[in-house]
């Protein structure tokens, strides 16, 4: 079965998930990525770690330049590993919508 924890790990700072974001739109150099954030490209540089390492992004090197893009099917396991409990949502809101429609 597939373990969700590195991609879970990955997503769960704002910022990685502000990345995830920015590299749907287009692929990125650190800089790139450095530039819209208040914080040291070392530390931008560690969050790009995290993301990589749970999957979510690669890195090609364009000259001297590191581009950073993001692997969107990586988060199809997530998907399929939150959507095992769908059926939770959907006897819940099941019980809600009866609740709602009982006559009084």
């Amino acid at each position: 079965m597939y373990d969700p924890q590195p991609t879970f790990r990955a997503i769960a700072d704002p910022t990685r998930r502000a990345i995830v974001s920015m590299l749907a739109r287009s692929d990125m150099t650190i800089g790139e990525v450095a530039d819209r954030f208040d914080m040291t490209r070392p530390a931008i540089a560690k969050h790009l770690g995290v993301l990589r390492e749970g999957g979510l992004i690669s890195v090609r090197v364009n000259g001297r330049e590191r581009v950073h893009s993001l692997e969107p099917m990586a988060l199809k396991p997530l998907e399929n590993w939150i959507g095992h409990f769908s059926h939770f949502w959907d006897e819940k809101l099941g019980d809600l919508k009866t609740a709602i429609e009982k006559p009084i």
